[in-house]
């Protein structure tokens, strides 16, 4: 049996946080699936990769259901009450085809293993979606759609392009254009306020004005638009791992004073930081509640 803790639909499909108690059935379904272990028990995949005897899903790995396959997940240790909380990313179809249309043309097996090792960015990302899951009466919808699109382009970057050949794989999808990917690189690497676009853009070989009209192109937001965003996720991180003073999360994020960060955190998720520190902590105390079966 699971419950869902949280369930949530979009224009990407349908993300759900789940708690797993008893063995629970996943497939098949039309669309891709993304699993990721948030905490508690490891979970038994059946049927496991076709290279392991046995395998488990825990917080070091990600799992990956192609369409059309069956799948099931069960608590690994045999204990009746182990229980663990699950990230469910369930893909619309045409909206990861828009995106990889290499990799998730119809009928196309996408992902060429079914479990994988979890780089710090998506384990970081994963737990953020969770996390803004829980605390969803502060989440808008087009942040939760710009995570997901976030998750699935560094999950597209770090197990598929790499084995379809590069640029092979990005043949027709909005992030073609390897300057973009690279500065999209860069932004990840250390979202902070400081960060100066023209350097950026000096450093994938592009003129300001070009670079700002390519990567509104590729991605549908400014470079200090979607800089922003990046910002917002890691104040949120910062915040809900309650590491140092709000002024130390300001600073670490490039705000000159404190009160802009406040101002600015409060335009994008409209609580105060502070709130939103002791509204986490409440809802983590409390295990953030049930919505529906």
């Amino acid at each position: 049996m699971s419950l869902a803790i949280r369930v949530f639909d979009g224009r990407f499909g349908r993300l759900k946080l789940l708690e797993v108690r008893e063995p629970v059935a996943l497939g098949p379904r039309s669309e891709p699936q993304v699993l990721a272990l948030v905490e508690g028990a490891p979970l038994a995949l059946d049927p496991a990769p076709a290279e392991e005897a046995a395998a488990t899903l825990g917080r070091e790995q990600l799992v990956f259901v192609n369409p059309g396959e069956r799948f099931a997940l069960a608590p690994a240790d045999g204990d009746p009450g182990a229980s663990a909380q699950l990230l469910l990313l369930q893909l619309a179809e045409g909206w990861v085809r828009a995106r990889f249309p290499a990799a998730f043309a119809r009928g196309a097996r996408p992902f060429p293993a079914r479990r994988e090792p979890i780089t710090p960015r998506l384990r970081q990302l994963a737990d953020l979606l969770a996390l803004e899951a829980l605390a969803d009466q502060f989440l808008a919808a087009d942040r939760l759609e710009f995570m997901v699109e976030d998750t699935m382009f560094s999950i597209a970057e770090t197990y598929l392009a790499r084995r379809a050949g590069g640029a092979r794989f990005w043949r027709g999808s909005p992030f073609a254009d390897s300057r973009i990917r690279r500065a999209l690189a860069l932004l990840r690497a250390r979202p902070t306020k400081a960060l100066n676009m023209d350097e950026v853009a000096a450093r994938v070989g592009l003129s300001r004005s070009r670079f700002y009209d390519l990567f509104h192109l590729s991605t549908g937001f400014s470079p200090r638009a979607f800089l922003d965003k990046l910002c917002v996720e890691s104040a949120i991180a910062r915040l809900a791992a309650g590491r140092g003073r709000i002024a130390e999360v300001s600073s670490e994020l490039g705000f000159s004073a404190q009160s802009n960060f406040t101002r600015f955190f409060q335009h994008h998720v409209g609580i105060a930081p502070s709130a939103y520190r002791a509204a986490l902590r409440r809802l983590q105390g409390s295990g953030g509640g049930e919505r529906r079966d």
